[in-house]
């Protein structure tokens, strides 16, 4: 009789055990981008038969991130995120008790081991952010989208608990958000909060859909969605008696500088409106023009490289069905970007990542609309007083091109009451820099320019009625 050894018969009972048991809690690793480590964690829940997953990177301080679908068969760990653009996959190791896999984002492929357990994480608070306990009101809330059948959850900020008060709604820009517009270790929309309240301004910002706290699901909304989420925003508002209903307004950063105009534009209760580096051209026009500005490759014909960009567009764009345009637009991809990069030494399977990422991402429903969609058009309907920030160094949304889109929108439409400001030295994010491009916002400690802050808050109270 052949005797099996203790060491294997506990490694063959911890895959059985593994492969059977419940997977629920806390997993945490580090993987590298460059010199950069960034710290990941999936919390894990069982619910019934499936998983579900919600994604955390305390490096960027982002949260509440829930991929679409999660899976655990035969050891092997999927989280397939892309409603998020992500993706992670892993096998277990049982003899160390941890899953190894990848994760992807876009044409990025990091390796990332997760063990169970929390990571300790030290305080990243940036200087402008408040310190409880704040010197006004603060009230956890939740609101419907009856439409979409999905509850929002957000904070709700006023001077005061007694009084009745002008708010301003903030929407986040495209991406999924939380409620603080969370992006690489900052948290704008809650020093923006803290600042407007504490001038006599409440604030609502909430969570997007399927982030956060709140329901529904982001991958497959598009700006239309959004702005029927504000329309629910505003619709709560008006049944709380804090609320001065005369002096509801929006603020919108980024695309939710596009989606503030569709929102205002369905109802009668918006009383104001700030835009801050929003667009004032088709989603078509600045897509080509951060096809250029925020390219990570060099091109030798960029006369050629834009042509090809439009008729990438024109795929997308097209009516014909999701996988003619899925076919189509690899075909395409693969004539174009594939020479380029390859002429670059980037490795193949990179290659093929990066493509892929494309044009997953291309479909989706909020490209589709977004790529067909001109703000000019709902802006030019506005007939509500509108103030217009960007920064000079913004460089993703070119200042002079888009205000001037704004500004003719806004006179073609007879509009009597709008200010349009280019702060300078200031980037997408309203920081202070040096450079504008994306990869400084993370290395800068301030988190919005208090210049900017009181050009909002200043315009505002002018504008109450």
């Amino acid at each position: 009789m052949k005797i099996i050894s203790t060491f294997i018969i506990v490694f063959i009972l911890s895959i059985v055990n593994l492969y059977s048991q419940d997977i629920s809690g806390e997993w945490s690793g580090k993987a590298k981008r460059g010199d950069k480590e960034i710290t990941f964690v999936f919390n894990i829940k069982k619910e019934g038969a499936n998983y579900s997953s919600v994604m955390n990177v305390p490096t960027f301080r982002i949260s509440g991130m829930k991929p679409s679908v999660t899976t655990f068969t035969n050891g092997k760990l999927t989280i397939d995120g892309s409603n998020l653009g992500m993706s992670y996959i892993a096998n277990f190791n049982s003899e160390l008790q941890e899953f190894e896999g990848t994760y992807k984002e876009g044409g990025i492929e990091m390796l990332l081991n997760l063990k169970k357990g929390a990571v300790k994480i030290a305080n990243q608070r940036k200087p402008q952010e408040p310190v409880k306990p704040y010197p006004y009101y603060e009230e956890e809330v939740m609101f419907k989208n009856n439409e979409a059948n999905i509850t929002l959850a957000g904070t709700l900020t006023l001077p005061n608990k007694n009084g009745i008060f002008p708010v301003a709604i903030l929407i986040s820009g495209s991406g999924p958000q939380d409620r603080d517009e969370t992006f690489m270790g900052h948290k704008p929309f809650l020093v923006l909060a803290d600042h407007l309240t504490k001038q006599g301004i409440g604030v609502l910002r909430f969570d997007d859909r399927g982030q956060g706290a709140s329901t529904g699901d982001f991958g497959s909304a598009t700006t239309e969605d959004f702005s029927k989420d504000v329309l629910s925003a505003i619709a709560f508002l008006k049944t709380r008696k804090e609320i001065d209903q005369k002096n509801i307004g929006l603020i919108g950063h980024s695309e939710g500088g596009i989606i503030a105009p569709l929102a205002a534009n369905n109802t009668n209760d918006v009383a104001f409106m700030v835009l801050l580096a929003s667009t004032g051209i088709s989603g078509t026009e600045l897509s080509v023009m951060q096809s250029k500005t925020l390219r990570q490759f060099p091109v030798k014909d960029e006369k050629a490289f834009e042509e090809n960009s439009r008729k990438a567009i024109a795929i997308v764009t097209s009516d014909k069905s999701e996988e003619e345009i899925k076919t189509k637009l690899t075909a395409h991809y693969n004539n174009f970007l594939r020479p380029i990069l390859s002429n670059l030494n980037v490795p193949k399977e990179n290659i093929n990542a990066f493509i892929d990422s494309q044009v997953n991402t291309s479909i989706k429903p909020w490209s589709r609309y977004f790529l067909q969609y001109n703000p000019a058009d709902e802006i030019e309907k506005l007939q509500i007083p509108v103030l217009s920030l960007n920064g000079s160094k913004d460089t993703q949304v070119n200042a002079k091109i888009n205000q001037n889109g704004i500004r003719q929108a806004l006179t073609k439409g007879g509009n009597q009451d709008y200010k349009i400001v280019e702060l300078e030295n200031l980037n997408h994010f309203f920081q202070e820099c040096e450079t504008g491009k994306m990869d400084e916002y993370r290395k800068i400690e301030q988190t919005f320019s208090p210049i900017a802050l009181k050009e909002i808050s200043n315009w505002i109270l002018e504008h109450i009625r």
